[in-house]
């Protein structure tokens, strides 16, 4: 009884539906190499059993075969098992593991798909009679888990409608509410060229070119080969004074576009400009070329941008050359607005001490020379002009030092070595020809002096001293003309100069003593010549002169009087005090004619400038006009007296005084 019933399960295994073979074709091969228990193989083999698998299985294809069908068309044991589905309580989560599982592709491709759970069937074909009887589960989802990442969410600013808004304020010319919305942008897109190239281009028209070059320089490296974000990049080298980085940018365009000159123009003339500023410096000519090519550069820059530094320093570089009293301020001026933004900048503190320098202050200039080289110790233009103002100022003080102590010829000698240290500074090679100008007005040179002097007016014309100096050395070179015009053309130009009134007054009369007799060259000897010198030269020139000695020469007797009437001023220290101050000598022999016994006073006594008192004094001496006498007249009468006498008076010789006058 056991063998037909082994065999009968094949049989019906035969007579299955094709269905059936599906899924135990689908089955895994787990279930396949499973093997079944005794019991379940004779509940297989038996005919009712076999026969109600039959109604099973077609009823659960039907059922899979109408999932799709709408509820209300179900049969009411459908709709039971469905509602019943539906109340089930959910599958556990997932376990990490599972999800690592899951997430494997690769054993997601290689295991079987699944198989509806209605249409299970074991290792020979036939479906589980258990699954069957009961309510069925509802087919699972594709995805049987949640997914771990959820979607990225929707940005709250659309960058394109930023974009948008921001291109409207920008040609309404509103910069700066384009710059917010380009900026709202490139928060959403960071790396977009567009939002930068645009953002940059708002920044150029708000001349805010620092932050239009970041945004350019990011654009570039994103986008290398952007021709127009290229030539925004150099435009804004231009815009800020960097002409030879926009070269640079156009020449990288030029090896895949072709680049016009009208492009390239703007950058080329900025930076020719900067090279004759820089060859003029190199080569030594006037400042006011460079100033005239900075001034041309300069006028490329974009709106509020600030003059680079290297042009600001090139710029101070030419005011010092210029020389000029405002020039120099200028040149302190360029120095003090770099030290204001860093107060240690070597270039600045030297440049300024090089204007104190030129303007005479060289404790100052020492000061700031210094200054420099604590800052940067290896600065060699610190080091050279630290080393020049130095021995300047030393062979300076030497120079005054030996004039203060009269070694007037030493003196010129070390204000002439001094001169030779810098010959390139104005300012203090025009004090220096001062001082020799001095020195040689001393030893009696006053050709040197006055062009000593000149050459310190052609460096500095407006150095006032030099030209008081050179109208000095005129006057006492013997030129009190040319002396006066000097001196009054000095107090027309500067009325406030301390003492000038009082010099133009002295040289004025010494104009007036030059016209007179010069009783000093008479007699050969200088102004300051003392009482023994004045007697030596008399006699020399008494006996050299004297109408015994000379009986054929008619001037010698003039000469011989006029050598007299000079020793008698000079040996006489009142008389000489008062030639030497200017004041008018009194001349007996001018008062009165020389004939006829008149009595003449030129200019009715106004003429000589004499007073009455000097008159009376004169006429007088001691005994004044008493009696009716004191003196008589050539004729031999007397208004006073009887003719040929005198009372109360004593008679003079008759060759006492020309014209007969005798004093009692």
């Amino acid at each position: 009884m056991v063998l037909p019933g082994l065999f009968k399960p094949k049989k019906t295994s035969e007579t299955l539906p094709k269905k059936s073979s599906k899924a135990r074709d689908h089955s895994s091969p787990s279930r396949r190499s499973v093997s079944k228990s005794p019991t379940k193989f004779l509940k297989e083999s038996d005919p009712r059993t076999s026969q109600h698998r039959k109604l099973s299985s077609r009823s659960s294809s039907k059922n899979i075969l109408n999932t799709d069908t709408h509820p209300l068309n179900l049969p009411p044991e459908e709709r039971e098992r469905r509602r019943s589905a539906m109340s089930a309580p959910p599958d556990p989560p997932p376990t990490p593991m599972d999800l690592d599982q899951d997430g494997d592709a690769s054993s997601a491709s290689s295991s079987p798909p699944p198989t509806d759970p209605t249409s299970y069937s074991d290792a020979n074909g036939s479906t589980n009679d258990a699954e069957m009887e009961g309510p069925t589960s509802p087919v699972p989802p594709p995805h049987r888990f949640k997914p771990t990442t959820s979607p990225p969410a929707k940005p709250a600013l659309d960058p394109e409608e930023c974009k948008a808004l921001g291109n409207k304020y920008f040609k309404a010319q509103d910069y700066v509410k384009a710059i917010a919305e380009y900026t709202k942008a490139l928060s959403v897109e960071p790396q977009s060229v567009t939002y930068l190239s645009n953002r940059a281009a708002a920044f150029i028209s708000a001349s805010r070119f620092d932050e239009a070059l970041a945004d350019s320089k990011q654009a570039q490296e994103l986008e290398p080969q952007n021709a127009k974000v290229l030539h925004r990049l150099a435009r804004i080298y231009v815009n800020l004074g960097r002409p030879s980085e926009a070269l640079e940018i156009l020449d990288h365009i030029s090896t895949f576009q072709t680049v016009t000159t009208a492009e390239r123009r703007p950058a080329a003339e900025m930076e020719t400009h900067i090279k004759q500023a820089e060859e003029a410096l190199r080569r030594g000519t006037t400042g006011s070329m460079v100033i005239h090519a900075l001034d041309q550069a300069e006028r490329a820059l974009g709106a509020g941008v600030e003059k680079p530094r290297k042009w600001q320093l090139m710029r101070g570089e030419a005011y010092l050359k210029m020389g000029n009293v405002n020039s120099l301020g200028e040149a302190q001026g360029v120095a003090m607005s770099l030290l204001r933004k860093n107060s240690k900048d070597p270039e600045a503190l030297v440049l300024r001490g090089r204007a104190l320098y030129a303007q005479g202050e060289n404790e100052k200039a020492l000061q700031h020379f210094r200054e420099a080289l604590n800052c940067d110790p290896d600065y060699k233009d610190g080091v050279k002009f630290l080393r020049l103002v130095q021995k300047l100022e030393r062979m300076k003080e030497e120079g005054n030092t030996a004039f203060k102590t009269g070694r007037y010829k030493q003196a010129v000698e070390l204000y002439g070595q001094a001169l030779e240290v810098d010959p390139s500074n104005k300012g203090i090679n025009s004090k220096l020809h001062q001082n020799r100008a001095m020195a040689s007005i001393k030893l009696k040179d006053f050709k040197s002096a006055i062009s000593d002097c000149d050459r310190a007016i052609a460096l500095d014309s407006t150095y006032t001293k030099a030209r008081r100096t050179r109208a000095r050395a005129l006057g006492e070179s013997g030129n009190w003309d040319e002396a006066v015009r000097e001196y009054k053309a000095i107090a027309e130009s500067n009325p406030s100069e301390p003492g000038i009134q009082k010099e133009v007054h002295n040289a004025e009369l010494e104009l007036k003593k030059s016209k007179r007799k010069d009783y000093y060259k008479l007699l050969g000897v200088e102004k300051d010549a003392s009482d023994n010198e004045i007697k030596k030269a008399y006699r020399k020139l008494a006996i050299v002169h004297h109408p015994d000695k000379n009986p054929d020469d008619e001037g010698a007797a003039e000469k011989f009087k006029e050598i007299g009437e000079a020793y008698e001023c000079l040996s006489d220290p009142q008389k000489r005090a008062r030639y030497d101050s200017g004041e008018d000598l009194i001349d007996p022999s001018e008062m009165f004619s020389q004939g006829g016994g008149s009595f003449q006073m030129p200019d009715g006594m106004g003429g000589m400038g004499i007073s009455p008192e000097m008159l009376f004094n004169m006429m007088g001496q001691g005994g004044g006009m008493g009696g009716g006498g004191g003196f008589q007249f050539a004729s031999g009468g007397s208004p006073f007296s009887a003719a040929g006498g005198s009372r109360g008076g004593r008679s003079r010789g008759a060759g006492a005084f020309p014209g007969g006058f005798s004093f009692g």
